[in-house]
């Protein structure tokens, strides 16, 4: 064990790409802020098939940050958020709602971006800034907190000292355990199937869910390759039908994937390898502990429904950095920890509740409930004030 102590404001447990913005964000207001990165250089080992969507409030706070000039040029617009009621005969579009970005303001609804292009691009962004340290290869293994600062421990025997300890270090978060947090969670019997496609109808910034049952099917717009429109894709299933279609040849997974998208973009060509991850809901029981602030899958964690997961992450940091940036002086202390987790949490839960039933709304196997759906998706396209207040209420994200 070194003999030193090292001292920053604020400590980051987690480089995933919440980790990563958290500490550019607390660089931003010259606090000396350390990164610490389980993963190796490059981050995780094999490729995140997955990408995010980055709405407009997200979009305004990485700016601010200066994080956005970076990401602006390889992001794709999402300009029309296209919901398809597919619940009768396979691979049939009952009922398709176009819900466009103009009807809320001169934006589109967010900006789509590869996961690996993301994180290439914050790491980038972390080792020009000036007051911000990354480390990789080493993670957060104790956490001693104190009245004044809280003592930190690192996988290599490092040991820090800090004002804050800001937990992004995912849904299995040990800084959160370490603080005696407890999390609720909810496990639907769902996976996730993430991967790229190309197809030969452009998608014209237009990102489609499709809802059969077992889940969303959810296409998002990528930067054509080679010529061909492609997209992103995850698929939620129930978890025996999940591993079923992940363990399909390609021809057949080709097949699978355009009788489920309906064929509304033509056939679709797998690109790439496919992942797959479990389905949960998970919401800690408070947001903060004693020189400890929880933000993204550490605090809260929903289905991969309308963008909210990253966006809800994003939501926690700006908060919790606007506190420290009107009061300084008060980092890390109770007061201002109790305030994050008042303003945080039932923003969040609410948050949680509504993806819970967005997403066992789509499951539904009655043929009954299904018709059901379909009528209320066309109700709230076809009232203009009620889409609209839907509309903004999916991009406020916080």
């Amino acid at each position: 064990m070194t003999g030193s102590v090292e001292d920053y404001d604020v400590v980051v447990a987690g480089g995933g790409l919440a980790g990563m913005v958290a500490a550019a964000g607390f660089g931003s207001l010259g606090l000396r802020t350390l990164c610490v990165d389980p993963a190796g250089p490059g981050g995780p080992r094999g490729p995140d098939l997955r990408s995010t969507a980055l709405l407009q409030p997200s979009r305004a706070f990485l700016d601010r940050i200066g994080l956005w000039a970076r990401l602006a040029p390889l992001a794709s617009p999402l300009q029309v958020m296209r919901i398809v009621d597919a619940g009768g005969a396979a691979g049939e579009a009952r009922t398709i709602r176009d819900f466009d970005a103009q009807d809320v303001g001169p934006l589109p609804f967010g900006w789509n971006l590869p996961n690996q292009v993301l994180r290439r691009e914050l790491t980038a962004g972390l080792a020009a800034a000036a007051s911000v340290t990354h480390r990789t290869g080493v993670s957060v293994s104790g956490v001693l907190a104190r009245l004044t600062e809280a003592r930190v421990t690192l996988s290599d025997g490092s040991r820090l000292r800090t004002r804050l300890v800001v937990a992004a270090d995912g849904r299995n978060s040990q800084v959160r355990a370490g603080a005696g947090i407890a999390m609720r969670q909810t496990r639907y019997g769902q996976k996730a199937l993430a991967f790229a496609v190309c197809h030969p109808v452009p998608h014209q910034d237009v990102s489609t869910e499709v809802h059969r049952t077992g889940g969303p099917f959810t296409l998002v717009p990528l930067p054509d390759q080679d010529g061909s429109p492609c997209s992103a894709v995850v698929w939620m299933e129930r978890s025996a039908e999940a591993q079923r279609l992940m363990d399909l040849p390609e021809p057949a997974f080709n097949d699978a994937i355009t009788e489920r998208s309906c064929s509304l973009l033509g056939p679709l060509r797998l690109i790439g390898g496919r992942s797959l991850w479990p389905i949960i809901s998970q919401l800690a029981e408070r947001f903060n502990g004693e020189r400890v602030a929880l933000v993204a899958e550490a605090a809260h964690v929903v289905p991969p429904i309308g963008a909210q997961g990253l966006n809800m992450s994003l939501g926690d940091i700006r908060d919790l950095i606007d506190l420290v940036a009107a009061d300084p002086d008060g980092l890390g202390t109770l007061a201002q920890l109790d305030r994050y987790n008042r303003t945080r949490r039932p923003a969040a839960l609410a948050r949680v509740l509504g993806v819970d039933a967005l997403n066992r709304a789509s499951m539904i196997d009655t043929q009954a409930l299904r018709d059901l759906r379909m009528r209320g998706l066309g109700l709230l396209h076809d009232l203009p004030v009620l889409r609209r207040s839907v509309m903004k209420a999916g991009l406020g994200a916080t």
